[in-house]
């Protein structure tokens, strides 16, 4: 228990004097802050009073500029004001001066207008008194007088124009034939077009004869096949190393060319395979015709037709007449039609759209019945076209046209088929034709040879110089042009030529 009190009474004894040093050091340490925010207090105010003395010079100079610039836009817009009102009154003076002016001028004018109304009523008095002498001089009055003036004025206007009207028809009728003349050269002209070197196909080549048995099948189910999917007939005969299409629709037989060439390239040939390389040829056959119309379209330059329509247009790429492409001749018609019709003055756009569309009625012809001509203009009907492009449709192979636009698009069809290289003969009536050509050359006394040549544009006739001299080969010459033109039909014209010549032959042995 001692030694309890004995450590509490020294406890208290250590405690004391700490408390007392703790409590000094704390009163020390604030009495050092104290001092030191007093410091940091004073310093800030000083710096304070040191910015506002700058903020006060700097506003001080600011208003001085800011009074130097008042005072210069002050003496500006004064010296301004003092100009304008230097030119107002100036203006004001030129204003005084142009009034006196007019002053004057008025008083001038009123007695010019007053010199000029008593000279009119001078005139008019004398006017009266002319005509008064001049109906007692002729004894007609004024009225009389004018309608007899108007009766003969209306003969002279009659005589002139019945005069001139001869004359023009004079000069139409000398010149019409010339100007036509020039107007399809020159049309003909303007269009250059491709020569058309190709050809309808009929015949698909083969690998070797081992494909036809193939394209047979057992007991002809695959030819069955192909005839049946396609619509054509397929001919398979002796003819090496090819079979033939048979089909009056191009299209048909377009779809059955490309399907045996997809199919023998394919080299799997059966009744299911068939059908599905059919099926996909025929809608790639379809999108060449889509594109083929309308790029037609825009090589024609033609606007808003029907969709419809420009398929159908598509399909004449697969149509051929006399070796020649029918979507190509529509074009050629298309454009020379225009270029006539820009010509003479008539409708240009119903020109090119009846020249595309004349022969729109061969795409279908193969599926309806009629001419061809009945046939595009009853489908074009159909589809919003115009009626006087549906007349010319329908009359451009008539003798009898009723529109201009008719006989432009028979023209142009007519220049389109006739020029050089649009159409082929086949090989049997062209030798026929030269064979025609020179046998009325040779039926002539005299005649040794004759030679068609240039395809029959030009026949040469060798005579035996014996029988013609110079003067008689003129008159033959002349003799062989007219049989020609009297047995013959023949596009263009012939050149006769006849040839005579002595030769004096030896041998030297």
């Amino acid at each position: 228990m001692e030694i309890i009190l004995v450590a509490v009474i020294v406890a208290v004894v250590v405690a004391i004097p700490a408390g007392a040093g703790g409590f000094y050091l704390r009163n020390a340490l604030a009495r050092q802050n104290t001092r030191a925010a007093f410091e940091a207090a004073q310093q800030q105010i000083r710096r304070a009073e040191e910015r506002a003395k700058e903020i006060l010079l700097e506003a001080k100079e600011e208003s001085l500029n800011t009074k130097a610039a008042s005072e210069a836009d002050i003496r500006a817009r004064r010296q301004e004001l003092e100009s304008h009102q230097r030119r107002v009154d100036q203006r004001e003076e030129n204003l005084d001066k142009r009034s006196s002016s007019l002053d004057s001028q008025r008083s001038t004018l009123q007695n010019q207008e007053a010199e000029l109304e008593a000279g009119r009523q001078k005139l008019s008095e004398i006017r009266e008194e002319e005509i008064e002498r001049l109906e007692r001089i002729s004894g007609l009055s004024m009225p009389d007088a004018r309608e007899l003036l108007l009766k003969r004025a209306d003969e002279d206007i009659q005589f002139d124009v019945a005069r001139r009207l001869r004359d023009a028809e004079q000069v139409a009728n000398e010149s019409a034939e010339e100007n036509a003349r020039e107007i399809v050269a020159g049309a003909i002209q303007r269009l250059a077009s491709d020569v058309v070197s190709e050809s309808s196909v009929s015949s698909v080549a083969l690998p070797s004869d081992d494909m036809k048995g193939r394209l047979i099948g057992r007991e002809g189910r695959n030819i069955r096949a192909i005839e049946a999917a396609t619509g054509v007939d397929l001919i398979i005969d002796d003819t090496p190393e090819a079979v033939t299409i048979s089909c009056f629709d191009p299209i048909r037989r377009e779809v059955a060319r490309r399907a045996l060439e997809r199919m023998i390239q394919d080299g799997r040939i059966h009744p299911a395979r068939i059908e599905e390389i059919v099926s996909r040829t025929r809608g790639e056959v379809n999108d060449t015709v889509r594109r083929a119309g309308e790029d037609a379209l825009l090589e024609a330059n033609i606007r808003g037709l029907h969709p419809e329509l420009t398929k159908l247009v598509g399909r004449l790429k697969f149509r051929y007449s006399y070796g020649e492409n029918v979507l190509q001749h529509s074009i050629e018609v298309s454009l020379i039609a225009a270029m006539i019709a820009a010509e003479i003055g008539a409708r240009v756009n119903v020109c090119r759209t009846a020249g595309f569309l004349h022969d729109i009625g061969k795409a279908l012809s193969h599926e309806v019945e009629g001419p061809h001509a009945e046939i595009g203009a009853d489908t074009v009907s159909r589809y919003g076209v115009s009626e006087r492009i549906q007349i010319a449709i329908r009359e451009h192979h008539d003798r009898q046209m009723t529109t201009v636009e008719s006989f432009i698009v028979a023209a142009a069809d007519a220049v389109s088929a006739a020029r050089p290289g649009a159409r082929r003969d086949t090989t049997e009536r062209y030798i026929e034709r030269l064979e025609a050509l020179e046998n009325a050359a040779r039926g002539f006394e005299g005649v040794e040879r004759c030679y068609a040549i240039q395809a029959g544009r030009e026949v040469r006739v060798m005579v035996s110089p014996d029988q013609i001299d110079d003067a008689e080969a003129a008159v033959l010459a002349r003799d062989v042009v007219k049989r020609i033109e009297e047995t013959l039909s023949y596009p263009g014209q012939i050149k006769v030529v006849v040839i005579r010549e002595s030769r004096s032959v030896e041998y030297a042995r």
